[in-house]
């Protein structure tokens, strides 16, 4: 049954069964969330959205879910997105009517770029007023939010009777869990979420999130033929990998294949794995791209890899051949590879089980695969078998910080489980090349899809609220601080232990560095100086300014993560390192666009 509400809204006894209550619109909204185990909503306050407010008000006095408010609705939608990453429970945001809701806009479409499934509540004006110019009015015959979500969701709806909403809600949820998985819209006018509305019996909740793709078996079959084929296997891992880590892993070691991964696939492996050859695409490693460009590999399998422009490298030939099969769970990849011999399709876990089931009777067969040899055979100062550029810069004691050496720095002296948040801008370039993990449990954490600047901030935020005993670190330019500076501060309401590092250069590195790369006039990129920590400080936060390399030794990362609140740290690196992002620029000059930005 719903929660009970206050008497004054419950039904006349003689109406219905005494053990039937009655409860607004808004309380079945937050009741799914509930039986979801949903425990935090994001959001901005306003008139529209307060009957939703005054449900989730009546749920947090019961321990039901909770709302959390951010200070932007931007921000807002960037912390669900983060509370997704890390539990596995769709991510709630709710915005009331107008502004607030175009508001929501970036954060959403981000979230439809990385397939992220986001549950989207936005409030109307009450549906008498439209079409009467009410404050704030969104409905279709004034600024129409429904209209413009249709271009950045998977489900998206206007509920215009209050008998709508639950089948709207139950398509909503199947909608977003659908692969690949994306953030889905219902637009509610407040007269209908104040409306009162009879309890239901209970759903069956995990029907609602169910994934219903299915193995393609005789693809498979079609793969465990060229594996008997061929002597040496190169891997491409992506971040749809995810799910199925470990089995990648062990059918890697079994077939000693050699494997890299796009900019976010980092997030699934050990990067101290003897087998691994660094990044491919986007701010890589020369090691990888000599994987692809042997003359040894017989096959390449691309696993979970949505081939977008920065994970591939500009849609390289020397990874999409012929040579290529693509494992995904997603048959929208598939669009992006139509020169692979093979496309394998079903949940990629199911997939390597079959896998490795055939590879371990082949083996006892006595068959064998070699590893391509790298041209690297020894660890560098990441402890990892890539290549690295400027190595003699990951131990620089230059001032200002070498980012090249702050990066090694994180890589040696961050706890394994620290979830570790990149902003887009250069922090992406250096995070790429010289952050190094071994955690391969999804705790490296990029939304390069749609590149929001940040973004890391509201994520970073909502993964901390989503799991309190997580040691949490945001790693975000000056520029995108600058964004959404006001957000540290919903972390310092909360009592989040999240770490925030700044790079602070007084620059868009990432524009003054890509016009530079690219020949173009230098302009818009310089920021004024700015002290971050003391910016902190007056907001009631802990603030460390780093200038020596020397000084990052004083950091003590386990105690900051216990801490009952955020801290801020103000690195001072060196602006005028460029950063391993050549082939952006170049990829960009070639397709005459713009210099990138952030």
């Amino acid at each position: 049954m719903l929660q009970a509400v206050p008497k004054h809204m419950a039904a006349p006894q003689s109406d219905i069964a005494s053990e039937v209550l009655y409860s607004t619109c808004a309380d079945i909204i937050v009741d799914y969330l509930k039986q979801l185990d949903v425990d935090t909503v994001f959001g901005v306050p306003g008139g529209a959205i307060e009957p939703f407010f005054n449900a989730l008000a009546r749920s947090e006095r019961n321990g039901g879910p909770r709302l959390v408010v951010a200070r932007h609705e931007a921000g807002a939608a960037f912390m669900a997105d983060g509370y997704y990453r890390e539990t596995g429970k769709i991510g709630v945001v709710c915005s009331t009517t107008g502004p607030g809701a175009t508001n929501l806009l970036t954060g959403v479409s981000s979230a439809l770029a990385d397939e992220v499934p986001m549950l989207v509540i936005t409030a109307q004006t009450p549906l008498p007023k439209f079409g009467k110019r009410a404050l704030q009015e969104s409905s279709c015959t004034a600024i129409d939010t429904v209209g413009m979500f249709r271009h950045c969701t998977q489900f998206n709806t206007l509920v215009s009777h209050h008998e709508q909403l639950e089948s709207k809600l139950v398509s909503a949820f199947m909608a977003a869990h659908r692969v690949p998985n994306g953030p889905v819209h219902i637009s509610i006018p407040s007269d209908i979420l104040r409306a009162p509305a009879k309890a239901r019996t209970r759903i069956h909740a995990d029907l609602l999130v169910h994934d219903f793709s299915m193995s393609d078996e005789s693809a498979i079959q079609k793969l465990n033929e060229k594996l008997a084929r061929v002597d040496t296997i190169a891997m491409f891992i992506g971040n749809g990998a995810g799910g199925a880590s470990r089995q990648i892993m062990e059918f890697a070691e079994l077939t000693n294949a050699a494997f890299v991964t796009g900019p976010m696939g980092k997030s699934w492996v050990d990067e101290t794995h003897p087998q691994y050859r660094g990044v491919y695409g986007f701010a890589g490693h020369d090691s990888a791209r000599q994987l692809f460009q042997s003359d040894d590999v017989d096959l390449i399998i691309a696993v979970g890899a949505a081939l977008s422009e920065l994970g591939t490298g500009g849609w390289k030939n020397e990874l999409l051949n012929t040579k290529l099969v693509h494992i995904d769970s997603s048959v929208e990849h598939f669009t992006r590879s139509p020169m692979a011999n093979l496309h394998v399709f079903g949940n990629i876990d199911t997939i390597f089980e079959r896998l490795i089931e055939n590879v371990k009777t082949a083996r006892s067969w006595g068959r064998k695969w070699m590893t391509i040899p790298g041209r690297n055979h020894e660890k560098n100062l990441l402890g990892t078998y890539a290549t690295l550029n400027d190595p003699k810069k990951c131990v620089s004691d230059a001032v200002p910080v070498k980012p090249q050496r702050l990066m090694t720095y994180l890589s040696q002296n961050l706890p394994a489980d620290t979830r570790v948040f990149v902003d887009a801008g250069n922090g992406w370039a250096w995070a790429t090349h010289y952050l190094a993990l071994s955690n391969n449990t999804g705790n490296y954490r990029l939304a390069m899809g749609y590149g929001s600047m940040a973004w890391a901030i509201g994520a970073a935020i909502g993964s901390g609220l989503g799991n309190r005993e997580a040691p949490t670190l945001c790693i975000v330019g000056d520029g995108s601080y600058l964004m959404s500076a006001q957000e540290i501060t919903v972390a310092a309401q909360q009592l989040l232990p999240v770490v925030f590092l700044v790079l602070n250069d007084a620059a868009m590195g990432m524009v003054m560095h890509g016009q530079k790369l690219g020949d173009q006039e230098s302009i818009g990129w310089e920021l004024n100086q700015v002290n971050y920590a003391a910016m902190a400080e007056s907001m009631g936060i802990d603030g460390v300014v780093i200038e020596h390399p020397r000084q990052l030794h004083t950091l003590d990362f386990e105690e900051l993560f216990r801490k009952q609140g955020p801290t801020l740290i103000d690195v001072r690196i060196d602006r005028d390192e460029v950063p391993p992002m050549a082939d952006r620029v170049k990829g960009l000059a070639e397709n005459g666009s713009a210099t990138p930005g952030g």
